[in-house]
């Protein structure tokens, strides 16, 4: 079977998310969004993992409306570096909880805690604990892995061959990842590290995996591509349209070459920081000049919410009632936005032309963004040309 899975999210008990991050709103929304699989996020924290067990659990997913669910936390290390951990019960949460808490100080009041423990350390007890571990958000140049790393190695030691994921972020997609040759037997995660429930943050990067069944025990052979369960699709946004895809100054978001950044220091001509891109950074730790993408990397669709490409075809705001009537018609139809945006011929939906001809562009790569920076998203714009065949491409969607 085929399950679209987001395993990064946050809880309300995380700074800056939305009061609304509860399990029955995150099941709602994600049987409109297509989403079969969700991550708990924040699954340390008492009294999140509180309500999560009040649900009915069954090999390690807990269903809520017949949505899953799995238990997955985010951490920062000593360094600063965000790591993912997917967690295979509650009494292994419950074990990483005990082992942690004396070594943070906000594991109690924060979903995504802060431990006073290095990279090499946290993975030995996801190890100890039978979790998979990777960096979240690798790229991007706050609290992230290669911010502060070089590679795998310098952030997780001798237990570097333990690592099967790594979760590529907004600012970056394959293409980027598989220039480093150290990631090629890796599998790429696309999440979308949500603090809202509502569609058109939750899910917007996602995956598609080969499973036989919703378990932890499936998503684990999927993700270490085991006994014919693997990877089907990435999912995300444009990655130019990612807020630190390009280096660019974080006060008036002025975009630099990393030549002219060097030469300036790093300092931008109003006084503020230069933060480095994502680009500059990947082209740093490149082993290659083009992406060299291996038998088992599924194809990447880029895309974003369906309210956003519905806006944007018809020159139009979001929160407008002619996009939200649009958007009603097509998940009727439908099902959710996923079936919407990947999976339906949807030449006969009755809805504007505009906006069928604008799915299609996203869906074939044709359309242009405007890179982010500085702490800026990027913007994306319909009728881009033909995208640059890589020398390796990858697998047509249509492969699978």
């Amino acid at each position: 079977m085929q399950v679209n899975a987001d395993l990064h999210i946050h809880s309300k008990y995380s700074m800056a998310t939305s009061p609304k991050m509860d399990l029955p709103t995150l099941a709602a929304e994600s049987r409109k969004k297509g989403i079969q699989l969700v991550a708990t996020g924040d699954c340390l924290h008492p009294k999140w993992l509180s309500e999560i067990k009040k649900n009915q659990e069954e090999n390690g997913v807990f269903h809520v409306d017949n949505i899953h669910f799995i238990l997955t936390t985010e951490i920062e290390d000593t360094n600063q570096v965000h790591h993912l951990l997917i967690i295979p019960s509650v009494s292994k949460a419950e074990e990483l909880y005990e082992l942690m808490k004396p070594r943070s100080n906000n594991i109690d009041s924060d979903g995504r805690p802060n431990v006073k423990m290095d990279g090499v350390e946290i993975a030995q007890a996801a190890k100890d604990a039978g979790a998979l571990i990777g960096p979240a958000h690798a790229f991007t140049p706050w609290t992230a892995m290669y911010a502060y790393h070089n590679s795998l190695k310098d952030c997780y030691g001798d237990l570097a061959n333990y690592i099967y994921i790594i979760e590529l972020g907004l600012s970056a997609d394959t293409s980027y990842a598989d220039r480093i040759s150290e990631l090629s037997c890796l599998t790429f995660l696309t999440n979308s590290d949500a603090h809202s429930p509502y569609v058109n943050k939750l899910a917007r990067e996602f995956n598609r995996f080969e499973m036989e069944d919703i378990s932890f025990g499936e998503l684990s052979m999927a993700i270490i591509r085991e006994k014919g369960r693997k990877p089907l699709l990435n999912v995300g946004m444009p990655p130019e349209e990612g807020k630190y895809n390009e280096s660019a100054c974080i006060r008036c978001f002025k975009h630099y070459t990393m030549r002219e950044s060097m030469i300036k220091n790093w300092r931008c001509s109003c006084g503020g920081t230069i933060k480095k891109g994502v680009k500059d950074r990947v082209n740093e730790l490149a082993s290659y000049d083009t992406p060299k993408h291996p038998p088992h990397r599924p194809p990447y669709l880029h895309l974003i919410p369906l309210s956003e490409i519905i806006a944007m075809a018809l020159g139009t705001g979001t929160n407008t009632k002619g996009v939200q009537k649009i958007w009603d018609v097509l998940i009727k139809q439908y099902g959710s936005e996923v079936a919407v945006l990947v999976d339906s011929a949807i030449n006969d939906s009755g809805v504007d032309e505009r906006v069928i001809d604008a799915i299609k562009s996203f869906r074939d790569g044709k359309v242009r963004v405007i890179p982010g920076g500085g702490g800026q998203y990027g913007k994306v714009e319909l009728g881009g040309i033909e995208p640059e065949k890589a020398p390796e491409p990858q697998k047509s969607l249509f492969d699978f």
